[in-house]
């Protein structure tokens, strides 16, 4: 073998194990993050990381035509003249005149998902020599990979839309309490990235002017969940009809979802509102209790045995009752609102309780200022709250 044919097998040969060890890189650096925009950026800077001066990618959104500018590393003027590929097949090079009249080596690459272009990828080189085949390949390969993962994130971004809008769908159409009674409620998704859960608020009219006011929260997140707590609210609501006390509620409750064996546990707060008496009665089947705010803004923490989830089959629930005057308003919510991570759970119920809300705010005003207050836009967890305020009576 001839000394020139050595050297031409080694740079082969160190040029594939370069494409390798990029290949290896790809696998680590593209994908981590589970958004389409995240996914287009660790493409981006993975190029830029490997050889390239600048790099773009360029999608489709899956409804209505025209391209969008997802993401972009490196310099932004060597971008200027860069038009996404729309056409399927193999990478394609050419050159080009950057501002400044710097030559540039253009690759491009359409990232197609289950046969359909969805985007395309373009990486700019400034390098005299132009760019080889390897070179070329770990384009091709990290915009393969790239475009694997962005399937996967529509498709999670269609199952997260999904759920959220049977979750909005459930809450936002809750029984409708007793007239005498003045109600509002608020549900907050953890965040846009985030499977909604079960967290629900549900309000059942009774007989003689009483309302039975329930927040509940199923374990989990997912459309399963959302889907369990539809069964748990239809559960409750033929429960309910029945007219027994909150806790023998949950106690029939939980021997229904015990014997269905295919839901999820849930825990639930029950509250019996008696206008006529200015009582309320609680029962709790392993959730946070209720804090009620009075006229003056002053919150205080409603203190209940705490029964066993429901779905356990194991029962036990234990009735509490107390005076709630006509300016007094009851606030049910669930974890997320109070919650933080490492935090000890009396900790959080503390900071609940020490709020002071402005005086004679009625439950819209009440909810917006507790849920700003707490930062709960912002929560580690779905957040649900209803809260509920006696009406007064006209001329009293």
């Amino acid at each position: 073998m001839s000394e020139r044919a050595g050297d031409s097998l080694a740079e082969e040969h160190a040029a594939v194990l370069a494409r390798l060890r990029a290949a290896t890189d790809a696998i680590a650096e593209i994908g981590s993050h589970p958004d389409e925009q995240g996914v287009c950026q660790d493409l981006a800077g993975f190029l830029c990381r490997h050889g390239f001066e600048a790099a773009a990618v360029d999608v489709r959104p899956e409804d209505g035509p025209g391209w969008a500018r997802t993401a972009v590393a490196g310099d932004p003027k060597l971008l200027d003249r860069v038009e996404p590929r729309h056409e399927k097949g193999p990478p394609h090079s050419y050159a080009d005149v950057a501002p400044g009249g710097v030559p540039v080596r253009v690759v491009s690459v359409s990232l197609e998902s289950q046969g359909r272009v969805v985007g395309s990828v373009s990486a700019v080189s400034v390098r005299a020599h132009g760019l080889d085949a390897h070179e070329t390949a770990t384009v091709h390969d990290a915009a393969r990979l790239a475009a694997v993962h962005l399937g996967h994130a529509r498709r999670l971004a269609s199952t997260e839309r999904t759920a959220f809008h049977l979750q909005q769908a459930l809450v936002a159409e809750p029984g409708r309490p007793h007239p005498n009674l003045e109600v509002a409620g608020r549900y907050l998704p953890v965040g846009a990235r985030t499977l909604v859960g079960g967290d629900w608020f549900e309000s059942v009219r009774l007989h003689f002017g009483r309302s039975l006011l329930v927040v509940g929260d199923v374990m989990g997140h997912g459309l399963d969940a959302a889907v369990d707590m539809n069964a748990y609210r239809s559960a409750l609501r033929d429960v309910a009809s029945t007219d027994l006390p909150p806790h023998r509620v949950l106690r029939q409750l939980d021997s229904v979802i015990a014997g269905d064996g295919g839901l999820r546990p849930a825990t639930c707060l029950l509250v019996q509102v008696d206008p006529a008496r200015g009582s309320a009665t609680f029962a709790s089947a392993g959730h946070l209790p209720p804090v009620v705010f009075a006229a003056d803004g002053s919150a205080d923490l409603v203190e209940l045995p705490v029964g066993p989830p429901l779905g356990t089959g194991v029962g036990g629930y234990e009735p509490v009752t107390r005076a709630l005057a006509p300016a007094d308003t009851l606030v049910l919510f669930t974890d997320g609102l109070v919650e933080r991570r490492g935090e000890d759970i009396d900790v959080s119920l503390a900071r609940l309780s020490s709020l002071r809300v402005r005086p004679g705010s009625g439950p819209e005003e009440l909810v917006e200022e507790v849920l700003q207050r707490l930062d709960a836009h912002h929560a580690e967890d779905d957040v649900a709250v209803l809260a509920a305020r006696i009406r007064e009576r006209s001329g009293a």
